[in-house]
């Protein structure tokens, strides 16, 4: 009973206790201000999504040239040869024409130093070959002119033999013809009288003059006989001649005119072997003066590709590097292909160089500090390695935007970060859209008529 007693005078005590704590407590009103904080942050938060947005793609790259002829180059020598001395160092800034690398020669077939007047000497010897081809050729041609007129001589003279002939067989024709009427008529003669010496009214005296009359005048048919064959065979000579005349004249015109053609033929191969030699003039002295090989534009030699004194170089071998003077920088970057479709050519980028200090917001570039304007000059049309398109940025005029221009201090080869700017939109919708994966948005299309004239420019 004693315990149970003090128990409860525990207990009493107890309540008494915690009834003097409950008046001591302040009043609770956490509920309150927990609901409160999370609805100013549900306002901010819904203020912050109606924000505008600007929509931009991002893309890294490296600084280059906006033109080919001032991004960095090789110099190289044209013909090979063995070093002979250096005449610039690493660093060196040169000038258009300045001597960078002496060399000397190292084919056989130009070690002599008077190997151009040699090949004068070639040449002044052949253009006497010339020289008397031609006169070869004149004298063919006086040839055959001559011929041509001593044929023609002998011609009118043969002709005329040929028609002297055929008029002496027209002569000895006629008097074959006269002497045998004659023949005849002696012949019948004869007959009458020896029939009247048979009836008696000639004596034989007569009838024997009558056949030595016969016998005369048959001599005289066989003489006219004969010499009508030999004006007959004389007509035949006469022609045959004519016809030799002719084949004679024909062979030698022929050969007069293969002299012709090797005169001319010799004078063409000449005349290819001047060509031949003035050329080897020519280039002799072209490659004398490519033994110093030169600056081929203004800028500072990066780097000497060869090293030393009497090395010898190929034909065509790089010697050194050479980055042109006051190059019109430019920004390359690759973006996703998703995004080109998306880019135009007037779209503006920001730029963000390294080794320049800068804050970029991406939503906001309006407020970002230490990046530089630029804008889009040429899009890749093929992609490059790893599916990224390439982007050429030019600078952007700084004057009606206020920016700065683009250090001066840039060199090519050193990291470019850009951004390039699209439309504004809320940022509820780019949360939405960066969630769904979705392509930034255009304000306006591509203008494909205008594309296709700088394509053609191009």
């Amino acid at each position: 009973m004693h315990k149970q007693h003090k128990f409860l005078e525990q207990l009493e005590n107890w309540e008494q206790l915690s009834a003097k704590s409950a008046q001591k407590i302040l009043p609770s009103k956490g509920s309150r201000l927990l609901g409160r904080i999370l609805l100013s942050v549900l306002v901010v938060f819904i203020i912050i999504l109606m924000l505008p947005w600007r929509q931009t793609i991002p893309g890294r790259g490296v600084v280059t040239a906006l033109r080919p002829q001032d991004r960095p180059q090789t110099v190289q020598n044209q013909i090979g040869g063995r070093i002979e001395r250096w005449a610039v160092r690493e660093g060196q800034e040169v000038t258009k024409g300045d001597t960078i690398l002496v060399i000397s020669e190292t084919s056989q077939s130009y070690f002599d130093p008077e190997l151009p007047d040699r090949l004068n000497e070639q040449l002044n010897a052949k253009r006497g070959s010339e020289v008397a081809a031609v006169q070869k050729i004149k004298a063919t041609n006086a040839q055959i002119q001559a011929l041509g007129s001593g044929l023609r001589f002998q011609l009118s003279a043969a002709e005329n033999k040929v028609r002297q002939a055929k008029n002496y067989v027209d002569i000895d024709s006629a008097d074959l013809v006269a002497v045998q009427k004659f023949y005849d008529i002696s012949k019948s003669r004869l007959a009458r009288y020896e029939a009247g010496y048979r009836n008696g009214l000639f004596s034989l005296t007569d009838i024997e003059t009558r056949r030595l009359k016969l016998q005369e005048d048959m001599a005289k048919v066989n003489s006219q006989q004969n010499k009508l064959n030999n004006s007959v065979q004389g007509l035949v000579n006469a022609r045959i001649e004519l016809d030799n005349i002719r084949a004679k004249y024909q062979e030698t015109v022929a050969k007069a005119q293969s002299d012709l053609g090797s005169a001319i033929s010799g004078r063409a191969s000449v005349q290819g072997e001047i060509a031949k030699l003035r050329n080897d003039i020519a280039n002799i002295s072209v490659r004398r003066g490519l033994y110093v090989v030169r600056a081929p534009q203004s800028g500072f030699v990066v780097k000497t590709l060869k090293a030393g004194i009497g090395e010898n170089i190929k034909e065509g071998e790089s010697v050194a590097t050479l980055q042109p003077k006051n190059p019109l920088v430019a920004a390359e970057i690759y973006v996703s292909a998703m995004d080109v479709p998306l880019i135009l050519d007037t779209s503006i980028v920001r730029l963000q160089f390294e080794g320049w200090p800068s804050i970029q917001f991406s939503g906001w570039p309006s407020v970002a500090v230490g990046t530089f304007a630029g804008k889009v000059f040429a899009i890749d049309k093929v992609s490059s390695a790893g599916g990224k398109y390439r982007l050429l940025v030019k600078q952007d005029n700084p004057v009606p935007t206020k920016d700065e221009p683009w250090p001066v201090q840039l060199r090519q080869g050193s990291g470019v970060y850009g951004r390039i700017i699209l439309r504004s939109v809320p940022v509820w919708y780019e949360i939405w859209r960066q969630l769904n994966g979705f392509p930034p948005s255009l304000e306006k299309e591509p203008d494909t008529d205008k594309e296709k004239e700088k394509d053609k420019k191009s």
